[in-house]
């Protein structure tokens, strides 16, 4: 995925979808924080930038940095074939940073660069200084997700028989302090069959899954199971949007519900609660995107 990159050249994207990607996307944010946290590179034309399916060694690496283009172009080629081209002001190379997950594209200059790269270490800080950067993030991922639902929808690509279940967003630290931190809201009860939310309905709340397993489907069809430690209904609270999937308590379960609210109140004060939100987003879209295949 490009943050900013032209809706044509979105690999995935299909004629018709809604899409508000380039409002969305504030260049101004995303140059602020890449200035003010990543360091400047320059890249002479025809080098290879990241490769196709390279994991980074599991961790953020010289090969799995995110950037901003300053200067010059960039060619995205998925098996040596042109996607698109990343242009001076957008971002790239971000959904298998903050997923950790292997390039989906090789990235290489087309034309004399200068870039500004963000790594693991430095991402993290980042975040928690400019959480306004990480609602953008989840804003676009979340875009990408509604059009790319939309679309599975329509062309019925949707199945039960290759469902995701999803595992922990949250650790058993980060669970401990959301249950601490919000005391005086405990988590409610939800008996087996009972439906948590509908699709179409406004988002009020997302929820934290403490205990059990909840099954979230779309069209009637089930496309995700979450346990102990996912989350769900985090869309419709970040772009305050219809939701999505509609959510039914496959056991009994027990959850944490958090408004809009504390959840903006949580992305400016736990860097730990926005980057694995933004990690969980960008694993369902990879997981979404891979089913155009």
């Amino acid at each position: 995925m490009v943050i900013g990159m032209k809706k044509e050249n979105v690999p995935g994207h299909k004629p018709g979808a809604s899409d508000t990607r380039n409002k969305l996307y504030q260049p101004a944010v995303a140059m602020q924080f890449f200035k003010a946290f990543g360091n400047s590179e320059d890249i002479v034309k025809g080098k290879t930038i990241f490769i196709e399916n390279d994991n980074g060694s599991g961790v953020f690496s010289s090969g799995s940095k995110m950037y901003l283009l300053l200067e010059g172009d960039v060619t995205l080629s998925v098996g040596k074939k042109p996607i698109g081209i990343v242009n001076q002001g957008e971002i790239f190379g971000e959904m298998a940073s903050i997923s950790h997950s292997p390039r989906s594209a090789t990235a290489t200059a087309k034309s004399a660069c200068k870039v500004i790269a963000i790594d693991e270490k430095q991402f993290q800080t980042a975040i928690a200084k400019a959480p306004e950067f990480a609602i953008m993030l989840m804003s676009i991922i979340i875009s990408r997700l509604r059009d790319t639902v939309s679309n599975l929808s329509i062309g019925g690509r949707l199945s039960e028989k290759d469902q995701w279940n999803r595992a922990a967003v949250f650790d058993e630290a980060l669970m401990a302090e959301l249950t601490a931190q919000f005391e005086d809201k405990p988590p409610s009860m939800h008996p087996l069959n009972k439906v948590i939310m509908k699709e179409g309905d406004k988002g009020v709340f997302m929820y934290l899954v403490m205990e059990g397993v909840v099954a979230i489907s779309i069209n009637e069809k089930v496309v995700e199971k979450i346990g102990p430690g996912g989350v769900f209904g985090e869309m419709a609270l970040v772009d305050q949007s219809e939701r999505v999937a509609t959510a039914t308590a496959e056991t009994d379960c027990t959850m944490l519900a958090i408004n809009r609210n504390d959840f903006m109140g949580l992305v400016k004060t736990k860097p730990a609660f926005a980057l694995s939100l933004l990690k969980a987003l960008s694993e369902r879209l990879r997981f979404m995107t891979s089913k155009y295949k």
